[in-house]
Order: structure tokens, then C-alpha cells, then sequence
């Protein structure tokens, strides 16, 4: 059975005070608390057989090899992938959306499409933005509607014979709203286009099936899930890494080397130039088998008990406006208090030992279509408490005093 108690005790930082108050950590989609589960196998690999992968042929080498690639199979099985070569490791969500881009800058031609979502992080932006400037094709993006949820039916008459790619965020990182991708998939698909889809926010709550879904391509990052920064993964569907280009060029993602021409190596190691983060590569798989111990159904379950808690609490609270009021949302709150810089608000929660994030959260152009400087935003994890929520709340009305 599922207790909360239990679970905070596997996280260290959860025991520690902020300004000499008990931690309250609802900056949770930003970066999730790392368990110990995990930062033992961190300590475990430098202590015990921190060695470069792949190229050696002794012992040391070989164990790092094998758990880093055992890794990549946790996570092909995690997300259900065909093959365990369609998963690549990189850098982060940004790292993977990068990758994909700069790979299509051969496939695009002017009078392309391309289509994004007004919901989008920056990093799910730029880049398409940077991909249409080198290659002359058009950015279209599917609007919004006041409860932070996109207008469909405007993203089902966006498309034609001319939309070559579609990226979406599975859940939007300010407000909390979960897309409907399903739909988005299958429509891109029947006018021949490829979609990716942002992972970055759901892959803590829920377990995508990228099979089920028909996904081109799925980005996550470990650090958003319990796991390491610095590290995530890129699915793509065999046929379409075999068709983008490498990303970069170095060691490890060649099969032959001559200063006449060189050939790339297979999937995946064709996208993995370099030595790459083999402890955040092993230490994602952890991460992934400690969650997975939990149960996604029962992290779900819990997290949507905290924030139709938190909710309610917080439309208690006079003048207060909460940003994103989709019916399919998961554990994230962003608000604001009128009158009053959301800045100043979160600068007065940490001196209460409360962390939450302030600001446009990577998503400007969410905030200019409320016409607003940014929110406060509280995430939830399914280590954090109702007694927490209490304390925000608190917080939130002494700040309001304080302030107004």
C-alpha cells in the first residue's frame, strides 16, 4: 500500500530546512527530489567501476558497458519501444528536440510546414523556429483558449499536404494541461507527417506507450523523474533515425574512419558522438525501476488527490487566479494574487522554507496570451503531503498580507 511517510524517508533532502523551516519542495516540475535508491547507484559506479564504455576490454570497462546498456533496455521496456537501438541517450529534453531538428534541416525545403503549439516550453519553439530559417519552411502554431487547453478543431484545419512535421508537449509544463496527442497523432499522420511529442511533464506521472501511440518521436529527461540532470532519451522509430543525419561527430558514432570519407556506425550509437554520461545513463534506469516499484497508476492517483486538494484550498483564498483550469490537467498549480508580482510572492514562500518557481517557466508566450508577467507555480510530487499544501496556503495568504 501506498504511504507517504514511507516514501519520504527514501529522500534525503525532504529532512532538511530552508531559513530554518521545514522544506517544503513544490518546484517538483522543474526537478524532482532524487531518492537514495538512486544516489546509491551514483556513489556505487564512481566508487566501484567508473570506466569508459564500449571500446575496452577490460573488466572494469566491460561491467560500465553492461549496465549502461542494460539501462537502455529499463527504459526501451519502460516506454515500450520496438527495439532497444530506438532509444538514444542524451542530454535532456532540449538535447533530444535539437537532435531531431537538426536532422530534418535535409529533409525540409521552403514551402514546408511545420506546426508547434501555443502551450510549448522554449525549447519545443526555438528550435523549429531555427530549423525554418535554414530551410525556408513555415511555422504554424495550433491556439489556446482561456482554460489553457488547445482549440482542435483550429490544429485539424492547420493541416495539409504541405505539413511535413508536428510537435506538441504531452502536458504543458506552466499550467498543467494534458493534450490530447492521440488525436494529434492521427491526424498528422494521415497527411504523411511525423510528430514529436515533448515527454518532459508527463513522463513523471504517467508511462507513455510509444507503440500504442505510433509516436515518431518521444523526449524525456531523467531529472524530471527522480533521476539525474544532465541525462535523458530520445525515442525514435527505427525508420526515421535511419533516415536524419548524425547530429554530431566524434568518436564512438563511426564504423570507419579514413581522411577520404568516413562511415556512421548502426543505431544508436550513429546519435551517442563522444563519451557519453554513463552514470546519468545507469542512474536513469534506477530512477525508472524505483518509480515503476511505486506504480504509475498509484502515483497518478495520489498526485491528482494532492492538486484537486491544493485547488480547492487555494480558490479559498480571495483574489486569487489560478491559470490553466483544463479538465485533463495533472499536479501543477500556476497562480496568481492580483496586484501583485508573482516574484514577490515566491521570494516571501522561501523565506518560509517553501520552494515553488516564478516566473514565465520557459513559456512566454503562454503568459503574454493571459497578459501577464508570469505565475507562481507549485508542482507536486508523490512525496509531497496535504499538510504541505496547508502550509502553502499559509504562506500564500501571508504573502498577500504582506504584500497587498
Amino acid at each position: 500500500m501506498f504511504n507517504v511517510d514511507d516514501i519520504r524517508k527514501d529522500f534525503p533532502i525532504l529532512s532538511r530546512k530552508v531559513n530554518g523551516k521545514p522544506l517544503v519542495y513544490f518546484d517538483n516540475a522543474a526537478t524532482s527530489q532524487t531518492p537514495q535508491q538512486v544516489i546509491d547507484v551514483i556513489v556505487d559506479y564512481y566508487s566501484n567501476y567508473n570506466a569508459n564504455i564500449h571500446r575496452g576490454v577490460h573488466s572494469l570497462s566491460q561491467e560500465a558497458t553492461d549496465k549502461y546498456e542494460h539501462a537502455r533496455q529499463k527504459i526501451q521496456k519502460h516506454f515500450n519501444a520496438k527495439h532497444a537501438h530506438e532509444i538514444i541517450f542524451t542530454s535532456g529534453t532540449t538535447h533530444g528536440i535539437n537532435l531531431v531538428a537538426n536532422g530534418f534541416s535535409s529533409l525540409l525545403k521552403k514551402g514546408d510546414e511545420i506546426i508547434v503549439s501555443a502551450l510549448e516550453h522554449h525549447s519545443n519553439i526555438v528550435p523549429w523556429q531555427m530549423l525554418c530559417e535554414r530551410t525556408g519552411a513555415t511555422l504554424k502554431v495550433i491556439p489556446m483558449n482561456q482554460d489553457g487547453e488547445l482549440i482542435i478543431s483550429d490544429f485539424d484545419n492547420l493541416l495539409s499536404d504541405n505539413t511535413k512535421l508536428v510537435f506538441v508537449n504531452h502536458i504543458s509544463n506552466a499550467l498543467g494541461t494534458i493534450n490530447p496527442i492521440e488525436h494529434i497523432i492521427k491526424q498528422a499522420h494521415l497527411y504523411g507527417a511525423a510528430v514529436l511529442i515533448d515527454g518532459a511533464q508527463s513522463c513523471p506521472h504517467i508511462k507513455p506507450d510509444v507503440q500504442a501511440l505510433d509516436v515518431d518521436f518521444y523526449v524525456a529527461s531523467a531529472h524530471k523523474m527522480c533521476g539525474p540532470t544532465g541525462q535523458g532519451m530520445l525515442y525514435g522509430k527505427e525508420s526515421w533515425l535511419k533516415k536524419l543525419p548524425p547530429y554530431q561527430g566524434g568518436g564512438e558514432m563511426i564504423a570507419e574512419v579514413t581522411f577520404e570519407k568516413t562511415t556512421y556506425a548502426d543505431l544508436p550509437h550513429k546519435f551517442e558522438a563522444g563519451t557519453p554520461n554513463i552514470c546519468g545513463g545507469i542512474a536513469f534506469g534506477a530512477a525508472l525501476d524505483y518509480m515503476n516499484s511505486i506504480g504509475f497508476d498509484t502515483i497518478a492517483q495520489y498526485e491528482n488527490e494532492l492538486l484537486e486538494y491544493a485547488t480547492q484550498e487555494l480558490l479559498n483564498i480571495d483574489e486569487l487566479t489560478i491559470y490553466g483550469t483544463s479538465q485533463q490537467k495533472t499536479s501543477v498549480i500556476s497562480f496568481n494574487l492580483d496586484g501583485i508580482h508573482p516574484y514577490d510572492v515566491g521570494t516571501i514562500l522561501d523565506k518560509l522554507g517553501i520552494a515553488v518557481r516564478t516566473g514565465h517557466h520557459c513559456a512566454q508566450p503562454i503568459m503574454d496570451f493571459y497578459c501577464i508577467p508570469g505565475t507562481v507555480r507549485a508542482s507536486f510530487a508523490f512525496y509531497n503531503t496535504k499538510a504541505e499544501i496547508d502550509a502553502l496556503v499559509a504562506g500564500v495568504k501571508k504573502a498577500k498580507m504582506m504584500l497587498a
